[in-house]
């Protein structure tokens, strides 16, 4: 599924004032380590994850000094969203994936469900309680965010998010397409706060492997043991997986099983 949108008649959004970064169920900090690869000048503004190791290791990575905040006990004036006129806002929100994921259980993010990929009402919540709202949204999950089973709360959100004013595109991105030798798929998308256009960038030839991106010298200490490397070899389902690790050089996702059942990499 895929919306579109006549960009003939939006305007192309540019950046224009100094920016402030926001980002909801922040983790260690992706959108903030992606916006400064890509030399974004932006100002570390809030960041929202109850999990205090998350949080400390976002600000052992971006030098930052927040604490844990639980996004269901915090209101819209903390996200403090004001001066729209002189500063652009980015609200980022990676929102859980486990409900969404094949590898759960598969049990949606329909609102006041419970679960954890339900979260994301939570960020509506936010943005209804906000004097003024971000300029930039951007979410990032697993494809799974739009199919047959959460098309409907999919639609639902977007159709919000047209209702306070901006434009959506979304679109399924593979790491692989994107000079990272991984194979892994996610939804992202982008919803600017007026008549504007975004468009995803074009593909890129893969020039690495995998090998290309492994360390040459590792420490023993993250080595299996050898009795845990036969145990693995004698899998049954390792046997038949292994078959399908070696894709050109291209790994695979590393899924939420792998730690009960660790993938075997064939040695040829």
């Amino acid at each position: 599924m895929q919306l579109t949108f006549d960009s003939l008649s939006k305007t192309e959004f540019k950046i224009d004032k100094p920016v402030r970064l926001i980002e909801l169920f922040a983790g260690i900090g992706a959108i903030s380590k992606a916006l400064s690869r890509l030399g974004v000048d932006f100002e570390h503004y809030r960041a929202v994850d109850f999990s205090k190791y998350k949080n400390q290791a976002y600000n052992a990575v971006h030098d930052t000094d927040f604490t844990p905040l639980d996004i269901t006990k915090i209101t819209g004036a903390d996200l403090g969203i004001v001066d729209t006129k002189q500063f652009l806002y980015i609200l980022s929100y990676t929102y859980p994936c486990q409900d969404l994921s094949n590898a759960g259980k598969r049990q949606g993010m329909k609102k006041e469900s419970g679960t954890r990929s339900s979260l994301v009402w939570e960020v509506q919540r936010l943005l209804n309680e906000s004097a003024e709202l971000p300029q930039v949204l951007i979410m990032e999950n697993v494809t799974q965010v739009h199919d047959y089973q959460n098309k409907d709360c999919f639609i639902e959100w977007i159709s919000f998010l047209e209702s306070k004013g901006y434009s959506n595109n979304y679109a399924d991105l593979n790491a692989s397409d994107y000079g990272i030798p991984q194979n892994r798929a996610r939804c992202f998308m982008v919803s600017l706060l007026g008549e504007y256009y975004y468009t995803f960038p074009e593909p890129i030839e893969l020039t690495e492997t995998l090998e290309d991106r492994l360390e040459k010298d590792v420490s023993e200490d993250y080595y299996l043991s050898d009795e845990n490397v036969k145990k693995i070899l004698a899998s049954t389902f390792n046997q038949q997986r292994d078959r399908i690790q070696n894709r050109g050089g291209v790994s695979r996702t590393l899924c939420a099983r792998d730690w009960k059942d660790p993938p075997c990499v064939k040695d040829c």
